[in-house]
């Protein structure tokens, strides 16, 4: 990687914050690769917190076309001068874990809104061009039923929730207020290689791996649709290319599994029977199910899902199985979240 400026001239200059995390790192390696949509210049900012690794940015190491800062959104100073630099932002900077927003929420309300709140101001002075703010389908709260379209109205019910729900909120608002181009992205749940090993899929496979029990809420009847982070970048790509100032745009997989479907599935994989699995108390305020209704990304822009969830399954585990040395250090050195009870 290079610490030069990224020249001006032709190339957009993109600032993604959150690049050294789980879907920012593959969004900026698919970007700078060779399926990549080519002239661009990318700017990675990430103070890399426990979720966030350098190591996920290795296979661009030396490559021309990134950069990357060590820092902070939160930090105004840093980031009007990184706004100043660049065309576009891609906004991905966030924690993201419900049952450490359950724990403690201060990080919550600082990252995913103050830092955001930040983000957007220097983009309205430095005149950036267009501002994708990446969110959550969580921000809709639980469905019994059907699916949630992007008029929906917002009802978090997790502290993690109600930060995205606020930030998505202010970012919107640069937009009627002031004429910011915004784009906010709503996806469903993400799964793939290189996700932090305390998320349900990675830490279910990671732990079965090692001969490990595996966690299960409740009656396991939560339910949630599974999006690959191959197609999540696809969708968040047309949405940068070619979506309307102003909008939400929502993103989701097509797999709609239940976490004890889920669970059967990863035994599965992993060569494993239900004696692994421990059932434990519910997480507090745990949302039944979540369900996205992503017609109008598929009419106006042409998304659909491209990986199927069984082969799409089967990579993860592989990719698990064969980067232990990826995945060891970090379960080693974080300290395991305590189950929310």
């Amino acid at each position: 990687m290079t610490d030069q400026n990224p020249r001006h001239g032709a190339v957009t200059r993109i600032l993604v914050t959150g690049g050294a995390g789980f879907i920012g790192s593959h969004y900026v390696r698919t970007m700078l690769g060779p399926d990549g949509p080519g002239g661009v210049r990318i700017t990675v900012l990430d103070k890399l917190t426990y979720a966030g690794t350098l190591t996920n940015l290795d296979e661009l190491d030396g490559h021309g076309s990134l950069r990357f800062v060590h820092g902070d959104i939160c930090d105004a100073e840093l980031v009007d001068g990184l706004a100043a630099e660049h065309d576009q932002i891609v906004h991905f900077a966030a924690e993201s874990h419900v049952d450490r927003s359950i724990l403690s929420s201060t990080e919550f309300v600082r990252t995913n809104v103050l830092g955001t709140q930040v983000l957007l101001d220097a983009a309205l002075r430095q005149g950036v061009h267009t501002f994708v703010h990446i969110s959550t389908d969580e921000v809709y709260g639980s469905i019994d039923e059907g699916a949630w379209t992007e008029e929906w109205p917002l009802a978090p019910n997790s502290p993690y929730a109600a930060a995205k729900a606020s930030s998505d909120l202010l970012a919107l608002s640069y937009h009627r207020t002031h004429g910011l181009d915004v784009r906010v992205t709503r996806c469903s749940n993400n799964y793939g290689h290189h996700h932090f090993p305390e998320k349900v899929i990675p830490l279910f496979i990671t732990n079965l791996l090692d001969g490990l029990p595996v966690p299960l809420y409740g009656d396991g009847g939560n339910v949630r649709d599974w999006l690959h982070i191959d197609d999540h970048v696809q969708g968040i790509e047309r949405v940068r290319q070619d979506g309307r100032p102003g909008e939400v745009y929502n993103i989701g997989g097509g797999t709609e599994l239940s976490n004890k479907e889920l669970t059967q599935l990863l035994l599965d994989a992993c060569g494993a029977d239900w004696d692994m699995v421990e059932h434990v108390t519910d997480r507090k305020g745990h949302d039944r199910r979540y369900a996205l209704d992503w017609t109008k990304l598929r009419t106006e822009l042409g998304y659909r899902p491209r990986k199927d969830f069984t082969a799409g399954l089967a990579e993860t585990v592989a990719w698990y199985r064969d980067n232990r040395a990826w995945w060891e250090p970090l379960k080693k050195q974080t300290t395991p979240v305590p189950l929310v009870r």
